[in-house]
């Protein structure tokens, strides 16, 4: 069992872990106290919020850039505002950080939409038009990723190879 981890161990151990990962202060909090938790502590009184704070101050750490990053590879992926909102909340971004990003994605709630659409081969992708029961386990689907009811509606509505021009 490795030994008790003292203020330096500490620092090394996060300065490591923000070398290897993309994070935030809340992510790297939770690792750092899971650790002390692991190994224990030698040492006085132990603060892993500060040393979190310290790094982001010295720029190892930027909540905002990091929120940015995963909105739009959640973008990519297809996933709606309520997805990414959950994540970047999950993820401990806060109200600030978060309401800078959400208009990005809001802007493109069609685009994503479309993506995850293509993926599954949803409305416009499809191969042949969808009976009701499958477009209504569609649209459940469409939900779940996070997109806008009339949105998902509208876009699982769409006859195969349909142009969706009228989004715009």
């Amino acid at each position: 069992m490795p030994p008790p981890l003292d203020a330096a161990a500490l620092e090394r151990l996060a300065l490591r872990y923000v070398e290897r990962f993309a994070t935030t202060r809340a992510r790297l909090t939770a690792y750092l106290r899971r650790k002390l938790r692991e190994r224990g502590w030698d040492g006085g009184s132990v603060d892993p919020e500060a040393l979190a704070e310290k790094l982001a101050e010295l720029g190892y750490i930027d909540d905002r850039a990091f929120g940015e990053a995963r909105a739009a590879a959640m973008g990519r992926r297809g996933l709606g505002k309520r997805r990414v909102t959950g994540a970047l909340h999950h993820d401990g971004i806060d109200e600030v950080d978060s309401a800078a990003i959400v208009p990005a994605v809001e802007e493109r709630a069609v685009e994503t939409a479309l993506a995850f659409a293509r993926r599954k081969r949803i409305g416009p992708f499809a191969q042949v038009a969808a009976e009701r029961a499958v477009r209504e386990k569609q649209i459940a689907a469409m939900l779940r990723a996070g997109h806008d009811f009339a949105l998902a509606r509208r876009i699982v509505a769409m006859a195969p190879n349909e142009i969706f021009d009228t989004f715009s």
